[in-house]
């Protein structure tokens, strides 16, 4: 699993008019090639009149699965530019689908490269990239007395709390680097005067939108 990675928040739907044409990105995270042509699928049912429905995927830790379709686009002037667009941004598990409605007036091949690119990278933006960061939950049981401070004290911390769980005591998971559970447990051990019942749970993707 890679330490840290970038990829796309979720489904996201953006329009540009481009010389009369309407190019309509649709962007989605996908993380295996099935769910990614499956995606495509569903826009090219969903826009089956348009004039072309023109896609690309980047998947897999080290980009290993990546494809691009100019779906009746001269060749090379709409599969790739979106392609490297997902690139350039170091993009990983993600699939995007460019629909064209041709508005009359032809663009040429620089100008159906800059508009698919252009689409692409205003549909990135629109949607939004998160950085994935492989994380340790740590989980800190304690006492409802320690409620108010424990929980004020990390709310202000650089840890973020993944979750409160409220039964016979109170529990925190809280996302913490691999290289810093040492250190947040002597702190927690030090917080609660010894009294907090510390353990580590799950790896996890820690997802902050940047």
């Amino acid at each position: 699993m890679l330490p840290s990675y970038q990829t796309i928040k979720g489904y996201g739907e953006h329009e540009i008019v481009i010389e009369k044409s309407r190019f309509i990105a649709h962007i989605s995270r996908a993380e295996t090639e099935e769910e990614a042509i499956e995606f495509i699928q569903s826009i090219k049912k969903k826009h089956w009149n348009a004039t072309h429905n023109c896609s690309a995927y980047l998947i897999g830790e080290h980009d290993l699965i990546q494809k691009a379709n100019d779906d009746g686009e001269p060749s090379g002037t709409a599969g790739v530019p979106i392609l490297e667009v997902l690139k350039k941004r170091k993009l990983k598990d993600t699939v995007v689908v460019i629909t064209r409605y041709f508005g009359g007036i032809k663009l040429g091949a620089g100008g159906l490269i800059r508009a698919y690119g252009k689409a692409t990278s205003e549909g990135l933006n629109a949607t939004g990239i998160v950085e994935r960061k492989l994380m340790q939950v740590v989980h800190v049981k304690v006492d409802y007395t320690w409620l108010g401070k424990l929980e004020n004290e990390l709310r202000a911390s650089i840890y973020e709390i993944k979750e409160i769980h409220y039964l016979d005591a109170v529990e925190f998971e809280v996302f913490v680097e691999e290289a810093q559970v040492g250190q947040f447990n002597d702190w927690m051990i030090e917080m609660t005067n010894g009294q907090g019942k510390i353990s580590t749970g799950e790896t996890l993707y820690q997802e902050t939108l940047i």
